[in-house]
């Protein structure tokens, strides 16, 4: 686990609507989910479909429209969950 300079931990959070949906102090785990939830990691339509349908929107509490991945407070980048 990294800390910043004043020794606290990273914290990693994905928002929705202005919601933490999801939060980690892992420096991979959000980053890798949320190129899962915009289509990144998933080039074939019908599993990324499958994934957001039933682990999600489903599981997670995720809706289609804009995410957002935010470091420290921070919003490091936008993109949306769509269907393809």
């Amino acid at each position: 686990m990294k800390t910043n300079a004043e020794n606290q931990n990273i914290i990693h959070e994905i928002r929705q609507n202005g919601r933490i949906v999801l939060d980690s102090d892992c420096e991979l785990l959000l980053p890798m989910i949320f190129n899962n939830l915009t289509g990144h990691n998933i080039p074939d339509a019908q599993q990324y479909n499958d994934y957001i349908e039933y682990i999600a929107i489903r599981n997670m509490g995720f809706t289609r429209g804009e995410i957002e991945l935010v470091k420290n407070g921070e919003v490091v980048a936008k993109r949306y969950i769509t269907k393809k």
